[in-house]
């Protein structure tokens, strides 16, 4: 295995607990037995989650990636390929909450740059890929998250945070360090992605409005 995207230490076992046995049942059902090795992806997040929801660190071990590979009959080898190439899978312990800002050309340029220093600032990291120093937080730069009309985006975990600033960011991070998780999406007056303080157009009321 290689040192560069997994840890020295590792656990000596993984089982799948029952919360996750439910979920696997759900996923394999969806592929025919001789198709099952398709549910690889599935498998390895649920196994990340299981790792978050028990330990407080959303990672894959090797080991939990050999039970998925005897699970699904597959080689070893052909899991570790797919944990190692998706981002979206961490073969390395992480902090508490996953802190993943998006730093590509539209998220730049209204201000990516403020989310990351004001990610640095609250948490004390200096770098991407660390860990703060009391284990809360990871930092980790990502590329396009398919947001862009709200750039830019903090993705905490599995939810995205949009239309930030620094003072956005910081307010975040201070919730999350109390224990509280905000509600996800936009930060500013606006729904999903429709234009800052309501729509701009057809502002006359229609006929089916009125009935």
């Amino acid at each position: 295995m290689n040192a560069a995207w997994t840890p020295a230490e590792q656990p000596d076992s993984f089982v799948f607990d029952s919360a996750s046995e439910a979920e696997i049942t759900g996923v394999l059902s969806k592929y025919p037995e001789e198709r099952k090795a398709s549910a690889v992806m599935p498998l390895l997040y649920i196994a990340q989650r299981q790792m978050g929801r028990l330990t407080g660190s959303a990672w894959v071990p090797v080991v939990a990636m050999d039970v998925i590979a005897q699970r699904l009959g597959m080689a070893p080898i052909r899991v570790y390929e797919v944990a190692s190439f998706y981002t979206m899978f961490n073969t390395r312990p992480i902090g508490r909450y996953h802190l993943q800002v998006c730093t590509t050309t539209p998220c730049w340029l209204r201000g990516s740059d403020d989310v990351v220093d004001a990610c640095q600032k609250a948490t004390g990291i200096q770098h991407f890929g660390e860990t703060s120093a009391d284990g809360l937080f990871t930092l980790t730069e990502v590329e396009c998250l398919g947001a862009c009309a709200n750039a830019p985006i903090l993705q905490v975990d599995d939810d995205f945070y949009e239309d930030m600033n620094a003072e956005r960011t910081a307010a975040v991070i201070e919730a999350l360090r109390a224990g509280r998780r905000p509600a996800p999406g936009p930060t500013i007056n606006r729904s999903v992605s429709a234009p800052e303080g309501g729509r701009k157009t057809l502002l006359a009321s229609s006929t089916a409005d009125k009935e």
